[in-house]
Formats: C-alpha cells, sequence, structure tokens
C-alpha cells in the first residue's frame, strides 16, 4: 500500500474528519496486520432514489476500494424502522418492515452502479441489533448521557422549543455506533450531517475495548442551480439513471465556480490531476471547455463511451449550433375535433412526460421559450399548423420531431 497516495485520495474534498496523523496510523495498522481496511458506510433506506449527491461518499469507497480496501454496506432496516432524526424538526414517522426491505433492494441495485460487488460487503443491521436483549440495550444505553445527547443541534432545538421528543430517538445514534463494534470498523464516511452520529461510533468502541475507527466527512453536494443542496424536490438534481444526453446537459448547467468541487466530489480524477485543471481554469482558459470535460467524465461513470459521444454531440448540436438534434424525442400529434392549434401544441407537449401539467408549458410559451419552426410562440392563438415535418424547441436545447 502506497500510504501517502492513500491519504491523498482519502482526502480529496473532504470536508473534515480524522487528521491525517490518525489516518496514516490506521492505513499503517492494517498494512502491519496485512489485511484490507474495513470501511463503513451506513443506508437509511427511506429515500432509495439516488442522485450524484448521494454519490459523493459511495465515489470515495469506490476510490478505496481500487487501493485495495473493503466496502461494508450496513442497510439499516432495524434502525430504518426508527428513523434517522438527522435534520427533522420532529419525531419521524416509522418505516414498516416491507418498506424497509422494498427500499433496500432498490438501494442495492443502485449502489453497485458505483461500487465493485466483489469487495463490498452487504449486511443488514437487523442480523444483530434484532437479537439484542433488554439487558443489552441497557448495557449500551449506559454508554452515554443524557446531556450528551442533547448536544446534537437537532435534540437541543427541540428541547428549547419544548417540541417533542421521544426516547426511541436517543437509540439511533446508539444503534449506529453499536454497528460499527460488530463490524470492527476502521473507517467510517459519512455527510457533514452525520458527524454526531459517527463520532458516536468511535466513542462507543473505545467502551467495547475496540481501537476506534477515523472518520471521514465528506461535504453536501449544491445542486446545478449552485446554491441549494442537491435534491429531488428542488429540481436541482442528476439523477445516475437518468439518460446520458440529459445527465451530460445538466453537468453543463452548473456554475462555473462549482467545476472544481463536482471533480474532487463525483469524480473518480486524481488529485494531482485536479490541480492541474484548477491551474488550467486560473490561467484563463474557457471555463466551458473545462466543462465539458467534466460534463464527459461524470457521464462515462453511469453510460457506456459510446452513449456519452453521442451525448456530448447531442449537447453540441442542440446547444451550440441551435440545430434539431437527429435522436430528438419524436412525439405523435395530438388533436381532436374543435382543439385550435395552441391546444394541439400543449397536448402534445404534455404526451412527452416531461412536463409536470399543461399549465407550466402554457407559462412557457407566454415567457417566450417555445419556438415552433424555429419561430418564437408566445401567443398561443398564434400558433402554426403543425404536421409531421414541425419541430418544436422549449429553451435552449430541447427538442421534439413531430409524427
Amino acid at each position: 500500500m502506497d500510504i501517502q497516495n492513500t491519504l491523498k485520495i482519502m482526502l480529496k474534498g473532504a470536508a473534515d474528519g480524522s487528521t491525517p496523523k490518525e489516518i496514516t496510523e490506521k492505513l499503517e495498522q492494517v498494512q502491519k496486520e496485512n489485511r484490507p481496511m474495513r470501511i463503513k458506510l451506513g443506508l437509511d433506506p427511506s429515500a432509495p432514489d439516488i442522485h450524484l449527491g448521494h454519490t459523493v461518499v459511495l465515489r470515495k469507497i469506490k476510490q478505496l476500494q481500487d487501493l485495495g480496501h473493503q466496502a461494508i454496506i450496513i442497510i439499516g432496516d432495524f434502525t430504518g424502522m426508527i428513523g434517522d432524526p438527522t435534520g427533522k424538526s420532529k419525531t419521524r414517522k416509522q418505516l414498516t418492515p416491507e418498506q424497509v426491505k422494498e427500499n433496500a433492494e432498490t438501494y442495492q441495485k443502485q449502489i453497485f452502479k458505483i461500487l465493485n460487488p466483489a469487495q463490498t460487503v452487504v449486511k443488514y443491521n437487523s442480523e444483530w441489533l434484532g437479537k439484542m436483549t433488554f439487558k443489552d440495550v441497557i448495557e449500551l444505553a449506559a454508554k452515554t448521557t443524557v446531556a450528551r445527547m442533547l448536544e446534537r443541534d437537532e435534540f437541543q432545538k427541540r428541547y428549547n422549543n419544548k417540541q417533542p421528543i421521544s426516547v426511541h430517538e436517543f437509540f439511533y445514534p446508539l444503534m449506529q455506533a453499536y454497528d460499527s463494534v460488530v463490524l470492527q470498523a476502521d473507517l467510517e464516511l459519512g455527510g457533514t450531517d452525520q458527524t454526531f452520529n459517527i463520532l458516536m461510533g468511535r466513542n462507543i468502541q473505545k467502551d467495547y475495548g475496540q481501537a476506534p475507527q477515523i472518520t471521514l466527512f465528506m461535504p453536501l453536494l449544491e445542486g446545478i442551480d449552485g446554491v441549494e443542496k442537491m435534491s429531488k424536490s428542488l429540481g436541482n438534481y442528476i439523477g445516475i439513471n437518468e439518460p446520458a444526453n440529459v445527465m451530460y446537459e445538466k453537468v453543463m448547467k452548473i456554475p462555473d465556480n462549482m467545476i472544481i468541487k463536482y471533480y474532487e466530489l463525483v469524480t473518480d480524477v486524481h488529485p494531482d490531476e485536479i490541480a492541474k485543471i484548477k491551474e488550467k481554469l486560473n490561467s484563463g482558459v474557457n471555463p466551458r471547455d473545462i466543462k465539458m470535460d467534466l460534463a464527459k467524465e461524470i457521464t462515462r461513470l453511469y453510460h457506456s463511451e459510446d452513449e456519452t459521444i453521442k451525448a456530448e454531440e447531442y449537447f453540441k448540436t442542440a446547444y451550440q449550433k441551435g440545430q434539431v438534434p437527429e435522436d430528438a424525442m419524436t412525439l405523435k400529434i395530438v388533436h381532436a375535433e374543435g382543439m385550435d392549434n395552441g391546444q394541439i401544441l400543449i397536448e402534445t407537449l404534455f404526451s412527452s412526460g416531461q412536463y409536470k401539467s399543461k399549465s407550466d408549458i402554457r407559462r412557457l410559451v407566454i415567457q417566450g421559450a417555445v419556438k415552433v419552426n424555429d419561430e418564437r410562440v408566445n401567443d398561443l392563438k398564434a400558433v402554426p399548423a403543425l404536421d409531421d415535418k414541425s419541430n418544436i424547441q422549449v429553451g435552449k436545447g430541447v427538442f421534439f420531431k413531430l409524427s
């Protein structure tokens, strides 16, 4: 193991965690024992639709797998029935075992788009938590204090605001910490919002006579707006299951000041190469060119090389040249008796499944975001007749052919 190179890759993009000295000592320890480092990641199976924001930690684990280390993914089927109180101002609704099982299966399908299955062990924490006796639970609860629990921001705010805190919520960080004891974890990763839970794991391991795990906290990734945390509900996300041309296009929408952060958090590009990219940006290279490299780098992680090349060509044709791409979606013209051209346009666009409502399409027309045969239309009463030779453009790069 090249410890210095491993350290460099581990710290790439990290927001916080154990000191370089502590990490080096742990790496030296596992090297001396001639074994891979056991990397723990707990997944709360309550939101199984993964986007790039979720992949930040998974991508870091994959980089360490490439260096020979082992990932242990814990599906929190037992803890998931309580729900992680992180970021919550009230007690979370408990999931049923059926909901947890369904979400966990979906999670596994997605994480193996990133992780190497041969170097990944998947565990369900019900395997050990479900077998604990009440005596075991009391002994675990005795490892910490209420005062320590109330140091957690969410609990402290709720306590000060006289909002209820259920006793069972205190057990979530304790159970997550106990997972580290069972696995004898060497490293636990998580987002910065998991700091309390992961540090609890270090403390509990010491209480059970184990060497404490080192920690690595990855920052939360801003979405394509460059402001808010990536979120499906905010519409600023890049899903890992999205088509290649959609993924490429969305990456191209991120602000220039986010280029390096995306390189650091959601690609496998080596830190030394990222340093060179920083130099290029600082020397005046057009950020658009760097961003196109980034879009290609991210897209090829989830799609074939051929699909990635086609996505780049689609972008160049649709966005840079303003032409209708050959593989633009074809829509069948929707018309019925009594419909005028404006109604036909709305119904046809709505049939694409790309828009939440017909009202959204009307707004786009009124705002001048829709073109028919390269002519902008902002009045539904002035829409030209549509036929199988027509094309529709919405925004800067969304094209439809008609049939």
